[in-house]
């Protein structure tokens, strides 16, 4: 079984390793978002990327769910003692995957190229892919204007309310040909439990990547990021709530079917939103409860069994193909 996550944020690294603990080598892809990359110091960091990258290399930090464990932060307290920002604080072995990024884009490597070297580098026995090889950057419009991303993430702690997301850059911004090759060749297609707005959404605003699904024979089984009408972690369900939305189960299902009708196959649930599935089957989508909460990584790999039997369910069963997907307008 050849499988491709779409993949953004600490929940998409814990599906991610998930399925690579219970996938044969080589066999899992993981497409990520990219929408949240910044210039800093002079530095091009990719904190999805490398969110995914750690976590699948077994490095990860496992109280944060980001970074790396056993971090020291020597550069960045003498980067504070001459006056240099410090709201985004990058570790001393964090700090040398971003000069090694910096310094292999500078000589004209693609992104795509420098992620293969440094995936290698640190054993990851997965693909990891950006979502594009083009700049591209998430911009959200709150009640004091249009933030970064980042400023408005971590800079400001996501407190502001969310009133419309832009992705600077997409519309000329193109799927890399491994993309698209990884989509076309899938056997089963899995949206992580990310943020649907600014990390799955991010990824699909790319042109060619919601075709491509659309394209493929393969289930796309979505994991919700919302259990019992709030996010694990980050602002998602607030984002539900300041655009529009409804922050549930259900609330995702609404969003994936109006924003891109007949993409998503089966969406797993939380069993504390059991309730929610005959209303989520309604919309075209099938509906399975299971425990989504990654606790351990013996919980990520149980998640990522669950989503495995829905595919080979589904598989069985003979549905026939999805109609082909777009993007509704404004999506």
């Amino acid at each position: 079984m050849s499988v491709v996550a779409l993949a953004g944020g600490t929940g998409g690294a814990k599906l991610s390793h998930g399925l690579q603990q219970v996938l044969p080598p080589g066999a899992l892809t993981v497409i990520v978002n990219t929408g949240d990359d910044l210039s800093l110091h002079g530095l091009e960091i990719s904190p999805d990327l490398d969110t995914v990258m750690y976590t699948l290399a077994g490095l990860a930090n496992p109280d944060t769910g980001w970074g790396l464990r056993d971090e020291t932060w020597s550069a960045a307290d003498m980067l504070a003692r001459y006056g240099g920002p410090t709201w985004f604080r990058l570790g001393d072995r964090d700090l040398a995957t971003h000069v090694r990024r910096t310094d292999r884009l500078g000589s004209g490597a693609t992104l795509t190229e420098v992620t293969r070297e440094l995936c290698d580098a640190l054993g990851v026995p997965s693909t990891i892919l950006p979502m594009t090889d083009d700049p591209v950057r998430t911009r959200l419009r709150t009640d004091d204007g249009w933030l970064d991303f980042q400023d408005y993430f971590v800079r400001r702690r996501h407190a502001d309310d969310v009133r419309e997301i832009r992705y600077d850059g997409a519309e000329s911004a193109r799927a890399t040909p491994h993309v698209l090759d990884a989509i076309a060749s899938a056997s089963l297609i899995v949206l992580a439990p990310s943020n649907p707005f600014v990390s799955i959404g991010t990824i699909l605003a790319i042109p060619g990547i919601v075709g491509a699904l659309g394209a493929s024979e393969a289930s796309v089984v979505a994991v919700s990021p919302i259990v019992a009408g709030a996010a694990l972690r980050g602002p998602a369900d607030r984002m539900f709530e300041t655009l529009g939305g409804d922050p549930s189960a259900l609330g995702v299902a609404r969003h994936y079917a109006a924003r891109f009708p007949g993409l998503v196959d089966t969406l797993v649930i939380d069993g504390r939103d059991a309730d929610q599935a005959p209303a989520i089957e309604a919309l075209g989508i099938g509906a399975r409860p299971a425990d989504t909460v990654m606790v351990d990584e013996a919980a990520r790999a149980r998640l990522a069994g669950e989503v495995l039997s829905v595919a080979r369910e589904r598989a069985g069963s003979r549905v026939p193909p999805r109609a082909p997907t777009r993007a509704s307008p404004g999506s």
